[in-house]
């Protein structure tokens, strides 16, 4: 079960980018994006082709890049930086720790994530320990000034670095001198317009690639799943794991009805069916994987919410408790079976045998 939270938590990260931007209904990107963080920028004019498509209730510009970050003592941090529509500011945090959203519109303003500022971007005080970032520090962002005017809590990235937000012209100002730095168009459908279909009409009259929300999740969790070996690793860890425990479980009981052969042996000569023997091998079996699932539930329990905000961010859902329950309940079968086999077999007559 811990495995499995570790590996929802990493497809958690995977799509960090994407719950990032809030509650973002459709994603328009470069039809050749294949991941959240596959930047393709595209042409600024894309952003009206978009917007004049009949059912676009709005649609507004988001800058996202990798840029740097000058730390106190010379250091670089690369950092996530997020460039929101300069009068609807749509795409930004959702829970803001400290100051407005809207003090991105203050000169040189940027909002940095809660995480980032404790650690990766803190100051280093004159005794070594980090001073994390506060409202009206001033950093160095691509060599551009920036005052931080906000604290945001954001969705950890498969790579833990920092996420900033500013503007979008601020944003194309501190980004790379490109000809194109449109990298997300965020829209929202009209009341009673259903978004696939709307996406799928983008996609169609532009050309360009067109997702809801959970549709770009699924996209970016697939090529992850297909391209790299991060979730294979972890699958074969799980039948690995899944294949130890049946096989020790099984030989525990195996082993206890060797030791007790006798036992079994007088019970059944008293004249115990073999249904009742199997009742209490079942019994034991039932207790024993009931007490081993509280356990491991618990432990994953506490390891989840001990790594909440960590690098590790372990988590685990409903489907995964009943994959566990599943899985704890067939070893439990698969091993009483195993220990029940030689009892079937018992003659009672070796009882009386020395």
């Amino acid at each position: 079960m811990n495995r499995l939270a570790m590996l929802n938590g990493i497809l958690d990260r995977i799509t960090a980018t994407i719950s990032n931007l809030g509650d973002v209904e459709i994603l328009v990107v470069d039809p050749r994006v294949q991941f959240a963080d596959d930047a393709k920028p595209m042409a600024d004019s894309q952003l009206a082709r978009v917007r004049s498509i009949d059912g676009v209730a709005w649609a507004v510009p988001l800058y996202k890049g990798n840029l740097r970050v000058r730390l106190d003592d010379g250091n670089f941090q690369s950092a996530i930086v997020n460039g929101l529509d300069d009068s609807t500011l749509i795409g930004g945090p959702s829970e803001m720790i400290a100051g407005s959203l809207k003090d991105l519109r203050k000169a040189d303003g940027i909002i940095v994530d809660q995480a980032g500022a404790l650690t990766k971007l803190a100051h280093k005080g004159p005794d070594g320990k980090l001073i994390p970032l506060k409202i009206g520090d001033t950093v160095e962002l691509n060599d551009h000034r920036a005052i931080v005017v906000g604290i945001c809590k954001a969705a950890q990235t498969f790579q833990s670095n920092p996420v900033i937000y500013t503007t979008y012209s601020r944003a194309s100002l501190y980004a790379p001198q490109e000809r194109k730095k449109l990298t997300f168009i965020l829209a929202k459908a009209k009341d009673g317009i259903d978004q696939a279909a709307l996406a799928q009409k983008i996609q169609r009259i532009t050309g360009l690639g067109a997702y809801t929300n959970p549709q770009f999740r699924d996209l970016t969790q697939q090529y992850f799943i297909r391209e790299t070996g991060i979730v294979t690793t972890f699958v074969f860890g799980i039948l690995i794991s899944f294949s130890v425990g049946t096989m020790i479980a099984g030989q525990t009981f195996y082993n206890f009805t060797l030791e007790n052969l006798r036992q079994f042996g007088a019970i059944k000569a008293m004249g115990a069916s073999n249904a009742r023997i199997l009742g209490m091998i079942g019994t034991q079996a039932a207790l024993v994987g009931t007490v081993g699932l509280g356990i491991g539930i618990g432990i994953a329990a506490a390891l989840s919410w001990y790594t909440r905000d960590s690098e590790m961010n372990m988590r685990f859902s409903n489907l995964q408790l009943e994959i566990t329950v599943a899985a704890v309940l067939l070893i439990t079968l698969v091993s009483a079976w195993l220990g029940a086999r030689r009892v079937l077999k018992l003659d009672p007559a070796i009882v009386f045998k020395g």
